[in-house]
């Protein structure tokens, strides 16, 4: 799988990236025995860029993601994690982190938010320890839309130290809400944005984010191209979640309309939305995450086979009107 520079880094990105909160045990368990031919099999696919956070599964994905790597040669991979979130000892955990995180993990642990130098720097510190590395190519600040002035005024300013220093690759800010990544691509030296769920086949409304990144020579990474669940099957059904929630009847008749329309040109819905991000010359990675050995092979088949100009002639066409589709 190809690999290019991320921005005006060194850093090399691939053009599928291995998003590693499912393998945090995101909705439900699974087993490191799983995790780890999860990504053996990414691995095997070409797959070399690898994102976390202290966050997913309050670290276990962490855990996981280095207890796997550790026997692949350093050199050869290109691994992000972020900041902004502690880990912290729980004062009163109720036994489960499901309901208030999201992950199906003991809940011990508990994330405070913590922008400043000093939990930057201890997030990563944790970080590293997790992931059984000396070192991180890419660290993101992760969400920080209820936090940008300390984002700005301190957390970004210590990445940036760090990657003056050599210590880090790149600096980014990883989001799934636009307006905060606009102000930080106006304002901060970062080499990178992580876009989660706003430049989909579904959702396009990081057009203007894309625009300001463009301008300013700072690389876009879009992360779930598939909206959290909608798009990742040929045919979306009833239970589908959109945003990590059940997804709304609008959502599921213009996902409907995009996956009648690729099946028309012979082609899968997530194929399309795993492809879409990629048409962006701005766009220089798409990460997705995955449960299982069977999501990553096709992913990965998919990052690289294109639909055709008529195909997405098409479902261009369909995403501008699907939002007036009538309910059935």
């Amino acid at each position: 799988m190809r690999a290019d520079p991320l921005g005006r880094t060194s850093v090399q990105v691939g053009t599928l990236g291995f998003g590693a909160a499912p393998i945090g045990n995101l909705y439900g368990p699974i087993d490191d025995r799983q995790a780890q031919a999860t990504l053996d099999a990414a691995w095997d696919m070409g797959v070399r860029y690898y994102d976390t956070a202290p966050h997913y599964g309050l670290g276990l994905s962490e855990r996981r993601l280095g207890d796997a790597l550790a026997h692949r040669p350093r050199t050869e991979f290109t691994l992000s994690t972020k900041v902004g979130r502690l880990l912290e000892p729980h004062p009163a955990p109720t036994g489960s982190d499901l309901t208030a995180g999201g992950f199906a993990v003991p809940d011990t642990l508990i994330r405070r938010p913590d922008y400043s130098r000093d939990g930057v720097l201890r997030s990563l510190e944790g970080s590293l320890k997790r992931l059984r590395l000396d070192h991180v190519d890419i660290v993101y600040v992760h969400d920080p839309d209820d936090h940008l002035d300390a984002a700005l005024g301190q957390a970004l300013p210590t990445l940036i130290a760090l990657r003056e220093q050599g210590v880090i690759g790149a600096v980014g800010v990883g989001a799934n809400t636009v307006a905060p990544l606009l102000r930080v691509v106006s304002e901060a030296d970062v080499d990178a944005v992580m876009v989660a769920g706003r430049w989909t086949l579904l959702d396009r409304t990081a057009r203007p984010l894309l625009d300001a990144c463009a301008e300013r020579g700072v690389a876009v990474v879009a992360a779930a191209p598939f909206n959290s669940g909608l798009l990742s099957r040929p045919y979306p059904s009833a239970d589908a979640t959109f945003d990590y929630g059940p997804a709304s009847d609008s959502a599921l008749r213009r996902a409907r309309l995009l996956a009648e329309v690729a099946g028309r040109h012979g082609a899968e819905l997530p194929h399309a939305a795993l492809r879409f991000p990629l048409r962006d010359p701005g766009v220089a990675c798409v990460v997705a995450g995955f449960r299982t050995s069977e999501e990553v092979v096709s992913a990965a088949s998919w990052a690289v086979t294109d639909l055709t100009e008529e195909a997405w002639r098409d479902l261009d066409t369909a995403a501008a009107r699907a939002a007036d589709v009538p309910p059935s």
